[in-house]
C-alpha cells in the first residue's frame, strides 16, 4: 500500500507550480473581473496539453456568455484539485467522483452538475492485462505487479481495490501511474502485469470507449494487445463542483453557459476530447451517497490522502 510519506510527496509535487502563481499576491476587484477571474480547475484524467488546447474555446465561450473572466488550472493530480478548494484557489472544478467527496467533506464544496457519457450518468472501473498474459481470474493477480491510476481515482483505484480485497488478493509491487492512459501504456509495454483504469461499454458498432481508446493513436493494436480481466460496480459520473461560498449569480451563469455550450456540436466535440463527455444533468450531493457507502464498507481511511 502506498505510504503516507509518498502521498505527501506526490501532493507537493503536483501543487508546486500553483504555489508560485498565488504566493506573494492577492486578487483585486470583484470575482469575475479581469483582475480577479473565476478560477476553473480540471482534473488531469488525460494529458494536460489535451485539456489545455481543447479548453481554450470553452473559456472564450464562457466569457462571452457570462460576462465573467475565467482562468484555468490543470494540476498533475486529483488531490491537488481537492486542496485547491481548501486553499481558496478553486472556484469551480471538473472533478472525479471521489475527489468531490473529499472536497465536500473537508471544504463544503457542492456538486450541481453531473456528466453524461455515452448516454448514461455512471461509469465503471476495469482491471486490464496483456492479451498474452496467463492471468485469467482475479485470483491470478496474486503477487503480480500492478498499476493503479491515482490514489484518489474512483475507477482507477478504489473500486478495483475493493474487488481485489474482496477476492483476498495480495498484490506484488504496486505503483500509481497518475493517468488512465498511462496505466494502459504500462500494461501494453509489459512494465506491469495488470492495471486499473476507467471503463465505458463499447459503442453499438463494437468500438471501444474505455481507457484503451486514449492510446489508440500511439498503439493502434491496443484492443488486441490489452484485454479486460474484470469490470467494477457502477460509479456516479464526475461532477462539476462549486466552492461553498461562490456567489450564486456566478454559479448560475456558469451552469447556464456550460449547458448551452454542450448544445453545440463544437462544445460536444471539445468535451469528448477532454473527458469523453457528451452532456450534463443537474446533480445533488445525495447522488454520491452510494459512493460514500462503498468507502465505509471497505473501511478506507480517506484522511491519509490529504495533508
Amino acid at each position: 500500500m502506498i505510504s503516507k510519506t509518498l502521498i505527501k510527496a506526490l501532493f507537493l509535487l503536483a501543487l508546486s507550480p500553483f504555489l508560485l502563481l498565488v504566493s506573494g499576491c492577492q486578487p483585486a476587484g470583484d470575482l469575475g473581473s479581469r483582475d480577479n477571474p473565476v478560477r476553473l480547475y480540471f482534473t488531469p484524467s488525460v494529458d494536460a496539453d489535451t485539456i489545455a488546447s481543447n479548453s481554450r474555446e470553452f473559456i472564450r465561450f464562457l466569457e462571452e456568455e457570462t460576462g465573467d473572466y475565467y482562468v484555468t488550472g490543470i494540476p498533475t493530480s486529483y488531490i491537488a484539485v481537492v486542496e485547491a478548494f481548501g486553499s481558496g484557489r478553486a472556484d469551480i472544478g471538473a472533478m472525479n467522483s471521489f475527489g468531490y467527496l473529499m472536497a465536500n467533506e473537508r471544504y463544503g464544496a457542492r456538486a450541481h452538475l453531473r456528466m453524461i457519457r455515452h448516454g448514461v450518468d455512471y461509469y465503471q472501473g476495469q482491471i486490464v492485462v496483456r492479451a498474452d498474459s496467463d492471468i485469467h481470474t482475479l485470483e491470478d493477480l496474486q503477487g503480480k505487479r500492478f498499476a493503479f491510476t491515482d490514489p484518489a481515482s474512483t475507477s482507477g483505484y478504489f473500486f478495483p481495490l475493493k474487488m481485489i480485497r474482496e477476492a483476498g488478493i495480495n498484490l506484488g509491487n504496486e505503483t500509481f501511474a497518475m493517468k488512465h492512459d498511462s496505466v494502459i501504456t504500462m500494461v501494453y509495454q509489459g512494465q506491469v502485469d495488470a492495471g486499473s483504469a476507467y471503463y465505458s461499454a463499447p459503442a453499438a458498432d463494437g468500438t471501444i470507449r474505455d481507457a484503451r481508446q486514449r492510446v489508440m493513436t500511439q498503439f493502434p493494436d491496443v484492443e488486441e494487445r490489452v484485454r479486460i480481466l474484470a469490470v467494477t460496480d457502477r460509479i456516479p459520473n464526475d461532477p462539476f463542483v462549486f466552492r461553498k461560498d461562490l456567489p450564486e449569480d456566478i454559479r448560475d451563469r456558469f451552469i447556464d453557459a456550460v449547458k448551452k455550450f454542450l448544445d453545440t456540436e463544437e462544445g460536444r466535440t471539445i468535451f469528448r476530447n477532454i473527458y469523453s463527455v457528451e452532456g450534463l444533468v443537474d446533480a445533488t450531493d445525495a447522488d454520491y451517497d452510494p459512493l460514500r457507502d462503498m468507502i465505509r464498507a471497505i473501511e478506507l481511511d480517506t484522511n491519509r490522502l490529504l495533508l
